[in-house]
């Protein structure tokens, strides 16, 4: 049996050539341990018998496999729940307790860094404002930041930590003049390996993948993906992203760019095609607000501290709620989703107000031949990207998820 609690006996996998291949006992048996814990994780409190059902797999390898899980400490039992005949029926849960990863946020305006939880829990965080991001002051936020936060643990639970994962927007040097950075400061980042970086100053594996991708795969993991196996996601922070679950599974597309929706072409408020980022962002309000003479900075403390700024957050709301429905009926019309999910760096009264004007604003388009899938808010939050970012080390130690794509450890 596979010890998950050491990284010393894990087996080291071979590259497979041609994935559609066979697969050697070793292979079979991790692939049948994470396929348990990913069943736990997505419908939790399943007893043996539901996994053997859900998973094809025997009864008795499925016992096997479970006492061993419980007797590493990944799996805890439930309280057993007696029905109309037969033994009672013991539902098994992830032990939050048994796994840790840190989580690296990296927006325009600010970073955060969190401990999560095997579960999904933040149990620890930092956050930190800047005028926008430079690598060596972030570099130094998350080696000086995991320092700290492990400082904060007992010796036994730093043991449990599987690792950082890193979300973070690409090719950041391309955005200097709507962060309002200098373009030679933003050029640093050209060049600069962050995973390689955090790799040589730190003793943990550390993944690294697109903030908005990382953002939908919480919401997947955490989220309403338990309830929608095909949806479109819209993280809105200092630039919108998101990301397309197909089949309860990131798809990522040829190019690894699939579902970025940043650059899908909108009407803007003048009535030009515009891409969606530039109509629909935070920078955007940041903008409007800075030309009403009103202080924005309070949109860059934390998400949950944002102040109603009135007229000028209205005119926003609006104009990105009219850009959102253009974007949902344009990929409704294409894959038929079930959902168009709404979150961002923001409080949860401001995505409500965002998700009502968008549903309202999808009602003056022409729906002919096309399907509304539901408007709804995200689950996870403003942690969004943070949370997705310390799931990189989870799944790739302990769980299954073939199609989230990320950068393997430097």
């Amino acid at each position: 049996m596979t010890d998950f609690t050491d990284p010393e006996t894990l087996p080291v996998m071979p590259d497979v050539v041609d994935p559609a291949g066979g697969a050697n006992q070793t292979r079979v048996r991790a692939h049948n341990e994470r396929l348990v814990m990913s069943l736990v994780r997505r419908h939790d409190g399943l007893s043996k018998a539901d996994i053997a059902r859900r998973s094809g797999l025997s009864a008795q390898t499925v016992s096997v496999i479970m006492r061993a899980l419980e007797k590493d400490g990944l799996l805890v039992r439930g309280a057993p729940t007696r029905g109309r005949v037969g033994q009672p029926s013991v539902p098994m849960h992830l032990n939050p307790s048994a796994v840790y990863s840190f989580g690296v946020k990296i927006g325009r305006r600010s970073a955060d860094l969190i401990l999560m939880d095997f579960v999904g829990t933040i149990r620890l965080n930092l956050h930190q404002p800047y005028p926008y991001p430079m690598p060596d002051d972030i570099l130094a936020f998350i080696t000086e930041g995991v320092a700290k936060l492990e400082r904060m643990l007992s010796a036994d639970e730093r043991s449990r930590i599987a690792g950082i994962g890193i979300a973070t927007p690409f090719e950041l040097w391309n955005w200097a003049p709507e962060v309002g950075a200098p373009s030679e400061a933003m050029e640093h980042w050209r060049h600069f390996d962050l995973q390689a970086a955090v790799s040589a100053r730190t003793s943990y594996p550390v993944y690294l993948q697109n903030d908005a991708t990382s953002a939908c795969g919480a919401e997947l993991v955490f989220g309403v993906g338990a309830n929608y196996p095909d949806f479109i996601y819209f993280y809105i922070g200092s630039f919108i992203g998101g990301g397309i679950v197909l089949n309860s599974a990131l798809f990522s597309g040829r190019t690894g760019t699939a579902g970025a929706l940043g650059p899908l072409q909108v009407p803007g408020p003048d009535g030009r095609t515009q891409p969606l980022l530039k109509v629909a962002s935070i920078f955007v309000l940041e903008n409007m607000l800075r030309d009403r003479g009103i202080d924005a900075r309070p949109l860059w403390y934390t998400a949950e501290e944002w102040i109603d700024f009135g007229e000028a957050l209205e005119d926003w709301i609006v104009q990105t709620a009219e850009a959102l429905a253009r974007a949902i009926i344009s990929a409704a019309s294409i894959i038929d989703f079930a959902a168009a999910v709404i979150d961002g760096g923001f409080p949860g009264w401001v995505r409500a107000r965002i998700v009502a004007a968008t549903r309202t604003a999808v009602q003056d388009l022409d729906l002919q031949g096309v399907i509304v899938p539901d408007i709804i808010e995200g689950a996870v939050g403003s942690e969004a990207r943070a949370i997705g970012g310390a799931s990189l080390p989870l799944f790739s130690r302990y769980l299954l998820d073939t199609n989230v794509l990320f950068k393997e450890p430097a």
